[in-house]
């Protein structure tokens, strides 16, 4: 009987907690679900996950190896290898002629670490920060977590779907904001914001008081025009990026943060208690990664021709209107015409054509079951094979 009420009061103690009560990141059940199909005989093509099809660099693998080979493995520095941190600042004077002090680098544990360390050490539980609609489900559901309230602004054509500065201090106005996030090029619509446009954004956030956040992951991958970082605008910005797109390396969970002077010590003592360091043979492996641009650039070029195979393709298939692709890797196309629910538009396209991509719910709690959004990260042959399969699938 003892047993049984010591029980009964344990079951009672392990209730959720109600921070951990954020939404799934639906495109990891897509992926859960095209591996059934799998598992059944069935070949799918994969357009649901942001993940490159292509390894490490060959450089950043190499390194990896020799340090295995001939190193130990320890803790590093919480803010990361020295050598890493000032091997990033070299990359922004090569990609963007700005000349960052290495002292403000920080390296993560992926962006999501990134995340995680740049909202707990800017905002305080309750603090209001905006989030544009369409985008990345995490920034939502991680703030929500943290205690913080996320705010969508609905992003339109007359912007390109960025944000702008007007529809910024127009949400301002109503409820005061703490913080804003912008990611260029955008997930999932591939939208990119102009130098001037970017420039506008972060004077009108410091302007209003408002704590300005770049998303920066998929920078190196952009088409229509070079990628511009807040940190050249602003050294008041707090900008995050990742070895995980460009440099093709999402397993090894290494990004980093450039932050203003007065956040480094807050975001080195978080790191401490919350991870101690990032995975050493990560860091070396990613310092070595930009010996491998050569490399990368030739991936980003199979990238463009997949692109370009999508956005002549899938006209075809009455998919004739998507937001603008400018960079990173996904096209973020209008379904409406076929259905009125996106959600159950994925699941059949996956269930009957085999190809997985994600539904626009994902990106969008708004608009988003009129949305479906595409990766071309994988192979011209895949998105061949994906455009016939969705032609055949959607003309039947």
């Amino acid at each position: 009987m003892l047993d049984d009420t010591l029980s009964a009061r344990a079951r009672k103690l392990l209730v959720p907690s109600h921070r951990s009560e954020v939404p799934p990141f639906m495109v990891m059940d897509v992926m859960a679900a095209a591996a059934r199909i799998e598992a059944a005989g069935a070949h799918v093509v994969h357009l649901e996950v942001g993940q490159p099809a292509e390894p490490a660099p060959r450089t950043a693998i190499a390194a990896a190896h020799a340090a295995l080979d001939t190193m130990r493995i320890d803790y590093t520095a919480a803010l990361g290898i020295p050598s890493l941190r000032g091997r990033i600042s070299q990359h922004y004077r090569d990609a963007y002629g700005y000349d960052l002090d290495p002292e403000r680098v920080i390296v993560t544990t992926g962006s999501s670490g990134g995340f995680i360390l740049a909202f707990l050490s800017m905002f305080e539980p309750g603090d209001r920060v905006a989030v544009t609609v369409p985008g990345y489900p995490p920034y939502r559901h991680i703030l929500t977590a943290l205690g913080c309230e996320p705010v969508l602004i609905e992003t339109t054509g007359d912007t390109r779907h960025a944000l702008s500065a007007d529809a910024l201090l127009a949400e301002h106005r109503k409820k005061p904001l703490q913080g804003v996030l912008v990611a260029s090029p955008g997930n999932p619509t591939g939208t990119m914001m102009t130098r001037e446009a970017l420039a506008a954004l972060i004077a009108a956030a410091a302007d209003a008081g408002i704590r300005f956040v770049s998303d920066e992951i998929y920078h190196g991958l952009d088409y229509a025009f070079p990628a511009v970082t807040a940190a050249a605008l602003s050294d008041d910005t707090l900008v995050i990026n990742s070895f995980s797109k460009y440099f093709c390396m999402t397993g090894w969970r290494v990004g980093w943060i450039v932050a203003p002077e007065s956040l480094v010590r807050p975001i080195e003592r978080l790191q401490q208690n919350l991870s101690i360091s990032v995975p050493t043979l990560s860091q070396i492996a990613a310092e070595a990664a930009f010996e491998g641009r050569a490399e990368m650039e030739q991936i980003k070029h199979g990238y463009q021709e997949n692109r370009r195979i999508l956005i002549e393709g899938l006209p075809q298939a009455g998919l004739d209107s998507f937001l603008p692709a400018d960079g990173a890797f996904y096209l973020y196309a209008d379904v409406s015409k076929f259905t009125t629910d996106s959600l159950d538009f994925t699941r059949q396209m996956l269930e009957e054509a085999h190809v997985a991509a994600t539904s626009g719910i994902d990106f969008d709690p708004l608009h988003g079951r009129s949305y479906v959004r595409f990766s071309y990260a994988r192979s011209a042959d895949d998105m061949r094979e994906a455009v016939a399969r969705i032609t055949r699938w959607l003309k039947r």
